[in-house]
């Protein structure tokens, strides 16, 4: 039998998952895998740690020294686990909501310390574990369980929140932009400081069925018409720029890659 590249860092004997069809997980994790496999990063030198969500069950199917933690600490264990051990790479797999809602304060200090950490993000723009409830990451007039009548609150841009919180690289891409998202992953697996990478993935089951989008195709065949490339050549893109909208563009692209001391100094590798 032929293994898959990604084999190593999986373990397969808790496959198949959990995700429900049309869920974008499976493809924001290999993307994460090959990326972890181009790092040059050792297996017995990564470490993930996850909350709880759909996305915090990512720990579980990864071969490598994971950690599932308590809802919106997964921070708060990674920053913990880099002291303890700055040889070790430690990144941080979560959701919008376990990272941004009850997380949100751990988010923004870690970045503002520039804790090296590499935190990716799967953002489906609402709490899909639960029952589908308003996230902050939720778009103006988006229907959920929670606001069945639109959503009347802003949402928060997460890469605007991560680039003003002091982080040292931020990038967003849909699951449909895989190589892109998986080239993204590793230079953020390679940055010295707070890394950022938002993934932006379909939740049928829930946030698409209230919004008129019942499968994963209905929402990766959107997001290929929406996804507006940000060309990062021509210099860094003001974040503030890109909100995303209920059926509007989405921005996606590295828009943030700069250089300032970390809060702990090590080799990237130990």
């Amino acid at each position: 039998m032929v293994n898959h590249p990604v084999d190593c860092l999986l373990r397969a004997d808790r496959i198949p998952h959990i995700w429900c069809s049309g869920c974008g997980l499976g493809i924001a994790v290999h993307s994460f895998l090959r990326a972890a496999l181009k790092s040059g990063i050792p297996r017995e030198k990564l470490v993930v740690v996850s909350g709880i969500g759909c996305t915090g069950r990512v720990g579980g199917y990864l071969n490598v020294d994971s950690f599932h933690t308590t809802h919106g600490r997964a921070i708060p264990f990674a920053t913990g686990l880099k002291l303890a051990n700055p040889g070790l790479k430690v990144v941080v797999f979560s959701g919008d909501g376990d990272l941004i809602a009850i997380g949100g304060n751990h988010f923004i200090h870690a970045a503002r310390r520039n804790v090296d950490i590499t935190v990716v993000c799967v953002n489906n723009f609402n709490y899909g574990m639960t029952g589908g409830q308003c996230a902050p990451t939720t778009p103006l007039k988006a229907r959920t369980t929670t606001t069945p009548s639109e959503n009347p609150e802003p949402p928060f841009n997460l890469a605007y929140l991560a680039a003003g919180s002091g982080a040292v690289f931020v990038a967003r891409w849909t699951v449909v932009e895989t190589v892109k998202l998986e080239r993204s992953i590793t230079k953020a697996l390679n940055k010295n400081g707070f890394s950022f990478v938002e993934i932006i993935s379909p939740c049928p089951t829930l946030y698409g069925k209230f919004n008129k989008m019942a499968t994963g195709l209905n929402m990766m065949k959107d997001y290929q018409k929406n996804t507006v490339v940000c060309d990062s050549s021509k210099g860094q893109i003001n974040v503030k720029d890109v909100q995303i909208d209920l059926g509007g563009r989405i921005v996606v692209g590295d828009f943030i890659d700069i250089e300032r001391p970390s809060f702990v100094t090590t080799d990237k590798h130990g």
